[in-house]
């Protein structure tokens, strides 16, 4: 394992990791579970600067290349909060210069990849700098291999319709810049792209592609909406509690998600109250960040899936807000087949309900957070879903990205996943 994290500050020692771990050892001292997986594999070899004001540390770095792919949405975020500026400056100090590619959209497109990876070339850039959220995050992942390997995307991609062929060639570095507090792509090597010619939306990725250096810098994230601080705190919170009942979950995975839970819990709700709270955007930023180790340590469920048959489908659908509204069914499903009730004690508990005792007061807490953040009244019904869609989606997620079925704490049917969505529709 080699991996460099640098914390600008310390967050609050109520919500450390020994904090969390003395969590998990209340709850096992009360009551039997089968013993923790003690064995996991943890390689991230990014270099990680994180905290207010890290921004101002990139020019200080050693660049792995001299031309830069300087990537970022088709919005005009980074330029009207000034982090483009501040990004070009940094770059200029070491010593490198950029090329601009804007077309980035939420749910990247399978055809602005392959128009990225061109450009690149185009513009002899030996490096990319990803600057934005999620989708920009992982749009330079499929643009560095796609920048560097013949053929298309899809060549390359696994599941689907893609031909799962390994990358001929390594990709471009990639240095990541963090704009929003979600995916945790900053420090991953998977990114999800969109195909609407199949209506699919798949994830990618290879290893090779993690990012080499990574800014999470929270000053960054103060101008996002509150409506989109929402979507995306939830999107992190969704990949730790995802990885808490898979099947693959680990004594490292575990303790991380649950440091990442209890912090995403308590500060969500004052970010997106205030996007100026810069105390609320470190500890959510933190627990989006820490997501991207625990899912290099083990695996997310179906639950991703799903949502990603959602906005395959219905390309309008922002991610996180597809994750909210399946959310509660979801896991009512586990709960009801006592698939995993420990884990769901553990996370209440990380939640704020100190005297979790049953696995439904997990269910309390994340309906209680879902209104404390204004995002209980989502409806499928906003974005153009019918009720009877229900079976394509449970389908088109199984082929899509089938794996993650794998990690579910019990047997999920094409069924079970099409009553979830039905469950969910409103």
């Amino acid at each position: 394992m080699h991996i460099k994290i640098i914390f600008k500050k310390t967050l609050d020692l109520n919500l450390t990791l020994g904090s969390t771990i003395g969590y998990v050892i209340g709850i096992l001292m009360k009551r039997r579970e089968k013993s923790m997986n003690m064995n996991f594999n943890f390689n991230n070899p990014t270099n990680l600067f994180f905290g207010s004001g890290m921004l101002n540390e990139l020019g200080k770095q050693p660049m792995p290349g001299k031309k830069a792919m300087l990537l970022i949405s088709n919005g005009k975020s980074t330029k009207a909060n000034g982090s483009f500026d501040r990004t070009m400056e940094q770059l200029k100090l070491a010593g490198v210069d950029a090329a601009v590619f804007d077309k980035i959209m939420e749910n990247p497109l399978k055809s602005v990849i392959m128009e990225g990876a061109a450009f690149a070339k185009y513009n002899n850039c030996d490096f990319i700098v990803a600057l934005g959220g999620g989708a920009v995050l992982d749009a330079s992942i499929a643009i560095s291999a796609m920048a560097t390997n013949p053929g298309d995307l899809w060549d390359y991609v696994q599941g689907g319709t893609g031909k799962g062929q390994p990358l001929v060639h390594k990709g471009l570095p990639i240095v990541t810049i963090a704009t929003t507090a979600g995916t945790g792509s900053e420090i991953n090597c998977f990114g999800v792209i969109s195909n609407p010619d199949t209506n699919e939306k798949i994830g990618f990725g290879s290893p090779e592609l993690v990012p080499v250096l990574s800014i999470v810098d929270p000053e960054l994230m103060k101008t996002v909406p509150s409506k989109y601080t929402a979507y995306q705190g939830f999107d992190a919170l969704f990949h730790n509690t995802e990885v808490m009942i898979s099947n693959g979950v680990n004594i490292m995975s575990e303790t991380l998600a649950l440091s990442a839970i209890e912090n995403i819990a308590k500060y969500l709700p004052r970010a997106v109250k205030d996007g100026n709270d810069l105390e609320a955007r470190e500890h959510v930023a933190f627990g989006s960040t820490i997501a991207g180790m625990t899912m290099q340590l083990t695996s997310t469920t179906a639950k991703h899936s799903m949502e990603h048959s959602m906005s395959a489908y219905h390309h309008n659908l922002p991610h996180g807000a597809g994750l909210i509204m399946i959310s509660k069914a979801f896991y009512e499903f586990f709960i009801e087949r006592h698939a995993c009730d420990a884990q769901f004690i553990k996370m209440a508990v990380a939640m704020g309900i100190e005297n979790a005792t049953k696995p439904e007061d997990f269910i309390t807490a994340l309906v209680k957070l879902q209104k404390d953040c204004g995002v209980d009244e989502l409806k499928m019904s906003d974005y153009g879903f019918l009720p009877e869609e229900s079976m394509t989606l449970a389908k088109g997620a199984r082929s899509m990205q089938g794996g993650l079925f794998l990690a579910n704490p019990c047997e999920m049917t094409d069924e079970d996943c099409a009553s979830i969505f039905d469950k969910s529709y409103r």
